[in-house]
């Protein structure tokens, strides 16, 4: 349990559990998504540069590339700060790096920001302070800040896969914009972040893929 300025964490899959039962009980296609999905995973990792990188990294690719250029930045060294600015701009791109996330990655590692003080600030002060930084969107943000920060009511209506599990699950005539999902997601509210990944497990079971890495 987080505290009060910050709300409910999620670090142990019974959180997880439980917010999938708050959510099955309060709409019925979510139960239904869930008997197909089984349990739901954790996705809790450490927080600090590596995972925001890492998210970086795996903007607007597909998850399997995301993984494939990870695998080969951490095979030269340059998933932390240090050795991200010692790479060279060639040893990047050879990893997978495009020219734009090199000069984002290079920025957050000289960035000098408090990882260990966005721990305590409430959710919309963690978006805003993270977004402040060059590259880093509320995309990025808010998957910071639910896998990384455990936030269980952040949700990131900008992600293709949520959107287009959303389409399918509610049957909608189309695929809802980022501020229609945005809007649709506050009657999931507290437990957002595990409205996501059952909606990010829903797309996986229907689509055959990934939709996060």
């Amino acid at each position: 349990m987080g505290s009060s300025v910050v709300g409910r964490i999620i670090e142990t899959p019974d959180d997880v559990a439980e917010g999938a039962a708050h959510l099955a009980a309060r709409e019925p296609r979510f139960a239904a998504a869930l008997a197909l999905t089984g349990p739901l995973p954790l996705r809790r990792q450490a927080d600090g540069f590596g995972p925001l990188f890492s998210a970086i990294v795996s903007q607007q690719v597909s998850t399997a590339a995301a993984t494939a250029i990870w695998s080969r930045l951490a095979a030269i060294g340059a998933t932390d700060p240090a050795g991200l600015l010692a790479a060279s701009d060639e040893a990047l791109r050879a990893a997978g790096l495009s020219r734009p996330k090199i000069a984002y990655g290079r920025a957050l590692a000289a960035s000098g920001l408090d990882f260990p003080a966005l721990r305590t600030l409430p959710d919309e002060a963690v978006v805003a302070a993270l977004t402040r930084l060059k590259g880093v969107g509320i995309w990025t943000a808010e998957v910071y800040a639910m896998f990384s920060l455990g936030r269980a009511d952040v949700f990131a209506p900008g992600d293709l896969a949520l959107r287009d599990a959303a389409h399918r699950l509610f049957a909608l005539e189309s695929r809802p914009s980022e501020r229609a999902l945005r809007e649709m997601s506050l009657a999931w509210s507290p437990w957002r972040a595990v409205a996501a990944r059952l909606l990010w497990a829903y797309y996986r079971a229907v689509r055959g893929r990934e939709g996060i890495r």
